[in-house]
């Protein structure tokens, strides 16, 4: 059981609601990074999460969420960064799963469904900055399935006494991921030098720890239905990134500034050759792509508990295995309030805690 008085040293005092009861969540996608991370940030002194199966296409759970308070639909079908998957096996994944879970849950006395979608569901590419108001032009199958479940699910009549939160994050890093920047990590721990330093680029990222935070807002507050991009507050460049990752792991940043031309080649020929760095991979690492959270933090009327620089600094302690900080050596919720001390100190910053 998480005690109160750690609950608050790892949110912010200011940030614990008043619970008078406990809130039964069913998740889907428990198994994964994301379902992972809420297991070990939502205190269960608050919140009773019961794992969703996908079984039968989710057709059989109606007789059990009858008890629940909130559904969050994290499972589905992630960007495949080789290219080799095709949009039907997106399409299952991401629009009819969401649509017979949605259909429950219309059907029940569930009061809340949280979508997870994805800022690819509306660009792949971002001019500006990137808010609610943009006008959808997803250019993947991944982002075409994530936008098609979007339209159904606003398009259904929703009774007043249920809420539609439909979430866009941003790139999520953390404890148990294995994305982009668990291969710059490794990169960087070997000791080759960052390769795109040419690319001057600013992107949004959202720490699972932020993540999971806005979850627990969303739950105990009055937001109402809607869309809400997710992202940690301050964009950074990757170049930033590869010196925060270094630090946090003792290494010397190195980085090359390797022609563009060049660059872009090579990403072609991991195309041909299946290669961990291929042109969709490179897009990633190097695209301007900044996500507005303006809406979301109105709404909650918080602040984020940890700052974008201090996300990577726990994530990259997360990767380096000497520190034993993975999933399954220990609780993450018990481990965060260390780790956001300790990506501070990396940082310089002086810090007050209730620890």
């Amino acid at each position: 059981m998480i005690s109160n008085d750690l609950y608050k040293a790892v949110m912010g005092a200011e940030n614990v609601g008043v619970y008078k009861t406990t809130k039964t969540i069913g998740v889907t996608g428990f198994s994964g990074f994301l379902g992972q991370s809420l297991k070990y940030y939502l205190p269960n002194t608050f919140f009773d999460i019961v794992p969703i199966s996908r079984s039968s296409n989710f057709k059989s759970t109606v007789d059990r969420i009858q008890d629940f308070d909130t559904i969050i639909h994290l499972a589905a079908k992630a960007h495949d960064l080789t290219n080799s998957s095709n949009y039907q096996t997106y399409l299952s994944a991401n629009y009819d799963l969401t649509k017979n879970l949605f259909d429950q849950f219309l059907r029940s006395t569930v009061s809340t469904f949280i979508f997870v979608s994805s800022v690819k569901a509306v660009a792949d590419k971002v001019e500006g900055i990137l808010d609610e108001n943009v006008v959808p032009n997803p250019g993947s199958d991944y982002g075409k399935s994530k936008y098609l479940a979007e339209e159904y699910l606003l398009k259904q009549s929703l009774p007043a006494d249920k809420r539609l939160i439909i979430l866009r994050p941003c790139m999520i890093h953390g404890p148990g991921n294995k994305g982009n920047l668990n291969l710059l990590y490794k990169f960087i721990k070997v000791g080759i030098p960052y390769p795109l330093a040419a690319f001057e680029n600013k992107r949004s990222f959202l720490s699972a720890q932020n993540f999971c935070f806005f979850i627990n807002e969303i739950i105990s507050k009055p937001v109402p239905s809607g869309i809400y991009n997710l992202a940690d507050d301050e964009p950074l460049a990757v170049t930033e990134v590869v010196q925060i990752i270094s630090s946090s792991i003792g290494k010397k940043s190195r980085s090359w500034t390797v022609p563009k031309s060049l660059v872009i080649l090579f990403s072609r020929v991991g195309d041909i050759l299946k290669l961990p760095m291929n042109t969709e991979r490179l897009m990633k690492l190097t695209e301007n792509y900044i996500v507005s959270n303006n809406k979301i933090k109105l709404a909650i009327k918080s602040h984020l508990p940890i700052t974008s620089r201090e996300g990577l600094v726990s994530t990259a302690m997360s990767f380096n295995k000497s520190m034993n900080t993975s999933f399954g050596s220990y609780p993450f919720i018990e481990k965060s309030s260390q780790k956001v001390l300790s990506a501070r100190k990396l940082l310089g910053m002086h810090v007050k805690t209730h620890i």
